[in-house]
């Protein structure tokens, strides 16, 4: 038997997400404990694309960056813990709910996003997790959400 895995670097999460450039928002997962919590880290850089517009001469990650990086980190750990790479899983919002951004992210900053189970199990469709976003410990955005993991008919 072997150990969980309780990290995934960006190789891993290539193999679990289907997300590319420029929506792969997510560079590692660590502190990775089953399917209950983990987190991911973003390092947010000037070259992004979204950067070009919001705002010119005055850099801001957008919220929904934000929000959606949270719910790659959860689709990581869900991944990870039930062994799911090269498998094709998808992931879809279903709800977002209490949300509330409270820093601003700028080029520089390394975003980490700390995720949850609230609801959810292997072989269900409907998971809920609750997540926060920091900067430098600072609370920058927190969200609760649900989505409908499309799990291949082998997973878990």
């Amino acid at each position: 038997m072997t150990e969980p895995r309780t990290t995934a670097d960006i190789d891993l999460i290539q193999r679990l997400l289907p997300h590319r450039y420029p929506f792969l928002l997510v560079d590692k997962v660590v502190d990775i404990d089953g399917i209950q919590s983990a987190k991911g880290i973003k390092c947010v850089t000037m070259n992004e694309p979204h950067f070009q517009g919001h705002f010119p001469g005055n850099p801001i990650m957008p919220g929904v960056t934000i929000i959606e990086a949270m719910a790659q980190t959860t689709a990581v750990m869900v991944g990870t813990s039930l062994n799911l790479e090269d498998k094709n899983m998808q992931i879809y919002f279903m709800a977002i709910d209490n949300c509330k951004f409270r820093r601003m992210v700028r080029p520089g900053d390394v975003l980490e996003m700390n995720v949850e189970l609230v609801r959810g199990k292997p072989g269900g469709k409907v998971w809920k997790f609750k997540g926060k976003a920091t900067v430098d410990g600072e609370l920058a955005a927190e969200a609760d959400f649900t989505a409908m993991m499309d799990m291949p008919k082998d997973a878990a």
